[in-house]
């Protein structure tokens, strides 16, 4: 995630200015997530030790410290919104467009990772599956935003390539986040104790590598496909330019 930071801000002198907030804001997403990664790092070692018993098979157990999982939430409740804003911006909508689905999808998001906590904390599974169908509830409106609203703008970037990006740039979105209610299901069907962290953990920590990480190259990316249009559109002839958007309104 680090790494990622430093070659997305590098790369911001070779895009167009009008995708350089994108191209920052998901310097400034992995960037966090890679603070947070660290400190949820640290308290997992301070909480887990693998040790064996009398030379037999190693075990993972409790060392009587706290593990603390608010980190991941704080880092969802500040990354989630901007992925979804950085996306939209990236995607060069008209500005009421953009400021409105900014809004929308910035605030869903972040309720749904609200909703969510309450329930992470909890041991008695009644209480964790009432506050998983709260948060499905926003989780529902931005995916289906996402897959569907979103679909006509995609069709309307300037080339085949950008809009192809654009849409594996949406549907990555949508998969790597169907997997985030499932993994916090986990703890909801049988699995407890240190086990069930773990494999909690794991399954979170792939889930935002695909929803961060990779999520990000695409929105870089798209940054560049377009401003490589934009650029090349900059150096054709008025009269080429003019039959172009002809052609447009034609058809």
């Amino acid at each position: 995630m680090g790494s990622a930071t430093i070659f997305f801000w590098l790369q911001l002198p070779n895009v167009s200015k009008s995708y350089r907030t994108a191209l920052t804001i998901t310097g400034i997403v992995t960037l966090i997530d890679t603070y947070h990664h660290i400190r949820i790092f640290s308290f997992w070692s301070e909480a887990f030790v693998v040790a064996s018993k009398d030379g037999g098979d190693s075990a993972v157990q409790l060392t009587g410290a706290p593990f603390n999982d608010g980190y991941r939430y704080v880092d969802w409740l500040l990354t989630v919104p901007l992925l979804l804003i950085e996306l939209i911006l990236v995607m060069k909508l008209p500005q009421q467009e953009t400021v409105s689905l900014s809004w929308k999808l910035g605030l869903a998001s972040a309720l749904m990772v609200a909703l969510g906590y309450p329930g992470e904390i909890q041991e008695d599974l009644s209480v964790r599956w009432f506050w998983w169908c709260l948060s499905m509830l926003p989780f529902c409106y931005v995916v289906f935003t996402l897959a569907v609203g979103l679909a006509e703008s995609t069709s309307k970037q300037p080339s085949l390539a950008a809009a192809s990006l654009v849409s594996a740039a949406r549907y990555l979105t949508v998969l790597s986040w169907c997997t985030y209610p499932f993994v916090y299901m986990v703890k909801s069907v049988g699995l407890a104790g240190p086990a069930a962290t773990m494999y909690e953990q794991v399954g979170y920590s792939i889930a935002d590598v695909m929803a961060k990480a990779v999520f990000s190259v695409l929105i870089w990316a798209i940054a560049s496909e377009k401003s490589a249009v934009e650029e090349s559109g900059k150096l054709l002839p008025n009269w080429v330019l003019g039959c172009s958007l002809l052609v447009k309104r034609l058809y």
